[in-house]
């Protein structure tokens, strides 16, 4: 398990270090052998099957990426990151790079691998994974402009409609991150500083989510109604967490919604920024869903909430209060952070 991890830390070293696409491509490609057996420890058909799907997208979004690189090099004579200039090797990576982290409309893999997945997995699978791609995309950026926006819009009209109609938890988490991702690609181009930003805060919301319903050992929302008779304070924190992933102020998920929104509009787009505002609603929707799943239904009266074993939980505790905290109390810090970003 320490190798695996550590290859998976390895492999996005490499690509956050590398200047040529040849070694990002190869770290690229150490993180996804590296997470694979970690999704295929359970021996379960729907693991296996997830680790295919996975393996098999991921192996196909690399090798376009290669073949992007080596076809740039062909015809501009360049090997660096910063150096496509040529239109066609740009748009066949950022496609590439989009498929990698599954954006829209190339996220059918997503929530299909993150449902096979236990929820560690899943949890490194939604934030660790997505870091070496958006490396290379942040260094990618000025060259396709209209590519991003409309990869963006659909990533978060889609993560917002896709969730709509979903009973399991880690399907909902998957269209989440897909919205999420949206957004970020979508402020890419006018601040890659807010994009860092929207980064970290879903980083933070994702991880409280995950720990959540790791403690709760809930993957449908039916298993959420009995989670109030095992942690009650926590039951009644955690529709906090799903509405600041939602992005309802005064919590820590409003800020780099507010902040894009802005920028947006200062760029001259108010039509994107309102069918993002609107996108957001749609995600918002399922996060009430939850919320009231989890804290205003009583599990006798749901449909097949059978009453779970109370057994202690062997679970740290100390990151999900760090991560809870931090995912509902950072809104305040917005004027410093925004600072910061300017500066």
């Amino acid at each position: 398990l320490a190798t695996l991890l550590f290859g998976l830390g390895l492999g996005t070293t490499i690509t956050f270090a590398s200047s040529h696409w040849l070694l990002a491509w190869m770290g690229l490609e150490m993180n996804t052998l590296a997470i694979i057996p970690l999704m295929a420890q359970h021996h379960h058909p729907r693991a296996v099957e997830a680790t295919t799907k996975y393996f098999l997208t991921q192996a196909a979004a690399a090798a376009t990426l290669l073949f992007a690189s080596v076809t740039n090099a062909w015809l501009t004579g360049q090997w660096e990151i910063q150096q496509i200039t040529h239109p066609l090797p740009s748009t066949m990576i950022t496609l590439a790079l989009a498929l990698k982290i599954g954006l829209a409309p190339l996220h059918a893999w997503l929530p299909e691998v993150l449902q096979g997945l236990n929820l560690t997995t899943g949890l490194i699978l939604s934030t660790w994974q997505k870091l070496a791609p958006f490396a290379l995309i942040l260094q990618l950026q000025p060259s396709n402009s209209t590519l991003l926006i409309i990869l963006g819009l659909t990533s978060a009209l889609i993560g917002g409609w896709g969730g709509l109609n979903q009973t399991q938890l880690r399907k909902i988490l998957a269209y989440s991150s897909i919205a999420h991702l949206g957004w970020m690609i979508l402020i890419l181009q006018f601040s890659p500083s807010i994009t860092l930003l929207t980064l970290l805060t879903y980083f933070i919301m994702t991880l409280s989510a995950f720990l959540v319903f790791k403690l709760n050992k809930s993957t449908n929302i039916n298993t959420l109604a009995t989670s109030w008779a095992k942690a009650p304070a926590l039951t009644a924190l955690t529709p906090l967490i799903l509405l600041s992933l939602g992005g309802l102020p005064p919590l820590t998920g409003f800020m780099p919604k507010w902040l894009i929104l802005q920028e947006l509009t200062k760029q001259g787009l108010a039509p994107t920024a309102t069918l993002a505002a609107l996108s957001a609603l749609l995600s918002l929707y399922f996060y009430l869903r939850l919320s009231y799943a989890m804290t205003l239904t009583i599990a006798p009266n749901n449909l097949t909430g059978t009453t779970p074993w109370r057994l202690p939980s062997t679970q740290l505790t100390y990151p999900l209060a760090i991560s809870t905290v931090m995912t509902i109390c950072l809104l305040p810090l917005t004027p410093a952070i925004s600072t910061l970003l300017i500066s």
